[in-house]
């Protein structure tokens, strides 16, 4: 399979920008190369509009009508799937401080379950209520500054506001474990590691990199979907992500594994169908999958915004709704994914035997202890 990545709202370190609160990610792929079949029919849809390369931003609504019927017929001829992933940036700051701040590997204020078990999303949306906007905004300025007496200032001052607002929370056990994570933390500011050393790593958490590992994750599971071969890898040329692009994919390809994230119920990362293929950067006026990719990708960021989009436009996506992949990085998904679980699946007390529920409470009891050890040294 042939695969054609691209994305769009990029705003780099700058996650606030209220014009482009989200960034988007699409992947195009088809058992074909795109860059050779379709590339002659875009020559002559360029011809058709007059110009040099199909950039939807540019042709809009009116012009893009035109072309339509032929894209879409494009998607059939050449079984073409789209996937899409998003990444809501100001929430990415919350999910960030609260992977940093509540690992309880690093914090051992923290119980073993608050992290380790699907309750961490109990706990980090707890935790979101207690943010405002500003609040997320010097979380993100204390995990992006390189020096260390700065970003763990801004740290403790915004563990203090959490700690503040605490009692806002209507039950004690999650004011309970907050309060005390948030205490060890003003407490212990260096123990966090929790700024960047350099620019360079900057790179490494930014939202580009975080939705460019969905990619990679979705590119997987539709290779073992198809039990298919990739023959190419392509993405959008881009001078400051490219090479931190590179670095993920190389890591990934290169585990070939099931991890899991945690335990009882904690999804895993399955990385045995990563493409073994080298990864290329191409300018997007060279390949005609990205070309076809930014059409797509226009088309989705305006629906996502609520911004008006022709019938004969949304069509177009209408066609891939029932075999896209989609992921989506932020709270509102977070709780959509993990309030079902909580309904659903997770097990009844009545249904436990007498003996899981009290190694279940001589568990908790040692790990209380333990826990609290570390708030009064």
């Amino acid at each position: 399979m042939y695969f054609y990545v691209d994305e769009s709202g990029h705003t780099g370190l700058n996650i606030f920008d209220s014009d482009q609160p989200r960034l988007y990610y699409g992947v195009l792929s088809s058992r074909y190369d795109l860059d050779k079949v379709a590339e002659p029919i875009l020559i002559h849809l360029r011809k058709i509009l007059d110009v040099e390369r199909l950039h939807a931003s540019e042709l809009r609504d009116e012009k893009l009508i035109k072309i339509i019927p032929v894209i879409r017929q494009l998607a059939f001829d050449y079984d073409i799937a789209f996937d899409f992933y998003t990444v809501d940036k100001p929430d990415y700051a919350i999910i960030q401080f609260f992977d940093q701040t509540f690992d309880q590997g690093i914090n051992p204020a923290l119980s073993w379950s608050s992290y380790w078990t699907p309750l961490r999303y109990v706990l980090l949306l707890k935790l979101a209520y207690l943010f405002d906007r500003d609040m997320a905004k010097e979380a993100w300025k204390a995990r992006i500054t390189t020096n260390d007496r700065i970003a763990q200032k801004h740290l403790i001052n915004v563990c203090k506001k959490v700690l503040s607002n605490v009692q806002k929370l209507p039950d004690a056990r999650s004011r309970e474990l907050i309060g005390d994570g948030m205490r060890w933390v003003i407490s212990n500011p260096s123990k966090i590691n929790y700024n960047i050393n350099s620019k360079k790593d900057s790179l490494q958490i930014s939202p580009n990199l975080i939705g460019f590992q969905s990619v990679l994750q979705g590119i997987a599971s539709r290779l073992k979907g198809s039990n298919a071969e990739a023959k190419a890898l392509i993405v959008d040329q881009q001078s400051q992500f490219n090479n931190a692009q590179r670095f993920i994919y190389d890591f990934y390809k290169n585990q070939k594994g099931v991890y899991p994230l945690g335990a009882l119920g904690m999804p895993v990362m399955d990385l045995r169908n990563m493409p073994e293929i080298p990864m290329a950067c191409v300018s997007g006026t060279e390949s005609a999958g990205l070309e076809l990719v930014d059409l797509y990708l226009w088309i989705l960021k305006r629906l996502s915004e609520n911004k008006f989009v022709t019938p004969q436009l949304k069509q177009l996506l209408n066609d891939q709704y029932s075999r896209s992949l989609f992921d989506d990085i932020s709270l509102k998904s977070i709780e959509n994914r993990w309030s079902h679980y909580f309904d659903n699946e997770l097990p009844q007390l009545e249904e436990m035997s007498a003996e899981s529920l009290a190694k279940g409470k001589e568990l908790f009891v040692e790990d209380e202890l333990r826990r609290k050890k570390f708030l009064s040294s």
